[in-house]
């Protein structure tokens, strides 16, 4: 039996990538002017982003904010540096389903 082919990368990820922080307001929604900075200084450097990575508040964030998260760091970086989203769990079929919605959110890779 053939190997199944696998489509490659359309670049590959080299390089550096920072694992993001998500910032808050006082009122515990996320922060996103504050998250639009952060991103804006690590892509200007030509730093990769890891939004929802291992920072560790990840697994508090509602549904909402992951998708608000991925989003502002994929509308920032552009396409100027790769997006890796941290997808994983504890759970395979959230695993999955997370893996699924930061690919449709424009992530150029999950971890």
């Amino acid at each position: 039996m053939e190997p199944a082919s696998r489509s490659p990368l359309p670049s590959p990820l080299t390089g550096t990538f920072t694992a993001l922080y998500t910032p808050f307001t006082p009122q515990g929604a996320v922060d996103v002017p504050a998250l639009r900075a952060l991103c804006e200084r690590l892509v200007a450097e030509g730093v990769g982003l890891v939004p929802c990575g291992t920072t560790g508040e990840t697994p508090t964030l509602s549904a909402d904010e992951y998708a608000l998260v991925i989003t502002t760091a994929v509308e920032v970086a552009a396409g100027r540096v790769p997006v890796i989203a941290g997808t994983g769990g504890n759970d395979t079929r959230k695993a999955i389903a997370t893996t699924r919605l930061a690919a449709g959110l424009g992530v150029d890779a999950a971890l």
